[in-house]
């Protein structure tokens, strides 16, 4: 499996192809995502509540940002397969908040995001506004396109 991250995400990206689901299995510490891969997984996903459970905390950013990168990048240094990262909300409402969080997930070595679309600082179930998601989701890519990395993403 390729090691650099450009090739990482080039991998994890041309597992989408177009009238075929993909699965991935969630893992929330390395030893989840080495059976992960031991089970003949092509990519794993980590799992925003299943760290923050793991952790004793609930889900919905109570895992402070740097406390998540390092359970990240120690999932992400224990498998040689594409990691994509629940980066919940982006840790912050604003635009450079999410490309630091995206600068921050890419130095551990993840190389895909789930970008959540609701308010990370208010109610859980209120959605942000269309426009101001889109910014957050340019912000993502343009971070990582700085690194040269095609980082994929799962705005939901």
């Amino acid at each position: 499996m390729p090691a650099d991250r450009a090739s990482l995400a080039a991998a994890l990206l041309a597992l989408h192809r177009p009238g075929e689901p993909v699965v991935l299995v969630n893992a929330w510490d390395p030893g989840s995502a080495r059976v992960v891969q031991a089970c003949g997984a092509t990519a794993v996903a980590t799992s925003s509540a299943g760290i923050a459970f793991a952790l004793g905390r609930s889900d919905g950013e109570r895992v402070a940002r740097e406390e998540m990168m390092g359970s990240i990048r120690a999932i992400a240094s224990s498998v040689d397969l594409p990691v994509t990262a629940d980066i919940e909300a982006g840790y912050g409402l604003a635009e450079d908040d999410v490309a630091e969080t995206v600068a921050r997930v890419l130095d551990a070595g993840a190389v895909g995001v789930n970008l959540e679309d609701i308010d990370p600082l208010g109610r859980q179930d209120r959605l942000m506004a269309l426009d101001d998601q889109l910014g957050r989701i340019r912000a993502a890519r343009s971070r990582a396109d700085q690194d040269g990395v095609h980082l994929v993403i799962n705005a939901r």
